[in-house]
Order: structure tokens, then sequence, then C-alpha cells
């Protein structure tokens, strides 16, 4: 069953959703069942490392084939993402005032449930506990170029939306043929599918255990496909991945903030 964490009544709790309602509502694991506008949602899981994937999609890397001087070819683009960068379901992202283009990115997520150090793609998805949709947002105007993504870009506070829900491995069959996509305020803006990745989940597995060991609780960010456009402050943002979730995150500005 899918699961969510979420704050409520001053404490963390795991919820899962309460099947038939149509007043939007959860059960708690004491029993009760709440709204899910009294609750605070926060990231599905306890989370460990973040490793995130830059370029994984070929249509990405051809619509900023222009600005690239990496191909299909070369190891995975990957870099880490501080815990401060989390934030849960339909939770707020600031959009720091006066930068141009800052962009969504959906993403699937996936959780590591075993321990794995140099791991064979054969044996891979075994280590996989499951999935959760993922919006990990990059303000371009702080780029150092368009294809190393820096810490200033990637470790934002509040940054990376993550969420609803943790879906378990087994109830997903193939996790390489999911559609995805992002809305804006409504209106479709990105539309791909897990397919299109160029670097598999196990051959991830397997390169990154080959110098790193996996803990549970590490997330994989797999990467995004072609469509991101620029959103603003007041913008609702929608990242839909098929089986997986509907992760609602707001754009706000400075002031929200104090800043």
């Amino acid at each position: 069953m899918k699961t969510a964490r979420v704050a409520h009544s001053g404490a963390i709790h795991t919820a899962t959703p309460v099947d038939g309602d149509s007043t939007a509502r959860l059960r708690l694991a004491d029993g009760r069942t709440v709204a899910e506008a009294d609750v605070v949602w926060l990231p599905p899981f306890d989370v460990g490392s973040i490793i995130a994937l830059g370029l994984n999609y070929a249509d990405h890397v051809k619509e900023l084939a222009k600005e690239l001087t990496v191909t299909t070819q070369d190891e995975p683009l990957v870099f880490l993402k501080g815990p401060g960068s989390l934030v849960g379901h339909q939770g707020a992202t600031r959009r720091p005032a006066g930068v141009a283009f800052m962009h969504y990115e959906c993403e699937l997520a996936v959780v590591i449930g075993r321990p794995a150090r140099n791991v064979r793609g054969s044996d891979a998805m075994a280590h996989v506990a499951g999935y959760t949709v993922c919006n990990d947002y990059a303000v371009r105007d702080h780029l150092e170029n368009w294809y190393r993504p820096n810490l200033r870009v990637k470790n934002r506070d509040g940054g990376t939306a993550l969420g609803p829900w943790f879906v378990p491995a087994e109830l997903v069959p193939d996790p390489h043929a999911l559609q995805l996509r992002t809305l804006v305020n409504g209106r479709v803006t990105q539309q791909g599918s897990t397919a299109q990745m160029i670097h598999r989940i196990p051959a991830l597995i397997e390169y990154l255990s080959s110098f790193m060991s996996l803990q549970p609780g590490d997330v994989i960010l797999t990467g995004t496909p072609d469509g991101v456009v620029n959103v603003s402050e007041g913008d609702e943002v929608v990242c839909e991945i098929d089986g997986i979730g509907r992760l609602v995150n707001h754009i706000v500005g400075d002031a929200i903030f104090g800043r």
C-alpha cells in the first residue's frame, strides 16, 4: 500500500489514503482519519542521501543540444543535494526576486531499500524499495553553464518537492514504462515517459554502487524529459507520474520568507 508522512497535531504520522473518500481524507497509523487539508505533508520516507541525475532523458539532451558538450554516450551526470533542499506535497518553493528563468523538473524518484555496494545491474532492482514523485527546480540564471549543475542551483532551500506517496516497488511492474507530465496552472507543459531514460535504474545503481555505498532511504532522482518552461510567483505546478502520484507545489516570492 502507498504511504505518506504528515505532520498533524504536533506529531509526525504515517498515513494512507482513505479509499473511496470523496472528501480527501487520510488514515493515520493510529486509526484516526483526518482531512488532507489539515495536515502538513512531508517527504514520504526518511530521506538519506539525495542523488540527482542531470540530462538523463534523450529528448531533454536534444532540447539543450546547442548548449551541450556532452552526449548520450557519456557517464551519468550525477550530483548530490542536501536535506534542506526538500519540501513536501502542497509545499511552497521560493522564486528569488530578479531571476529571469526558473523551471520545474518532473522526475521519478527511486528509493533504496537494501544496502548496495558493487551491485551488478542484473541484481540492482532487488535493492529498490519503491518510488515517489519529485519536482526538482532549477534557476538557470545561476548556472555556471547549461550542462553542469552547480551548488547554488540545485541545493536551494525548499527547491526540491518530494511526494506525496511512497509506492512500494511491488506495485510498479515496470518503472521504465510510466507516463509523466507537468501542469502549470492546469495547463500541460511537459509530457514524457520513463522509457526515454538514457541510463536506466539498474545501470544507475550499478554505476553508483561501484564507488559509493547506497543505504536504505537514499533516493535517486532520475532526470526529466524536455518541456521545461519558466514559472512565476503565484503559479501552481503539478507533477504527475502514472501509478506513482500527483505532486502539487506552489511558487512564492521572497516576501513569504521575509527576504
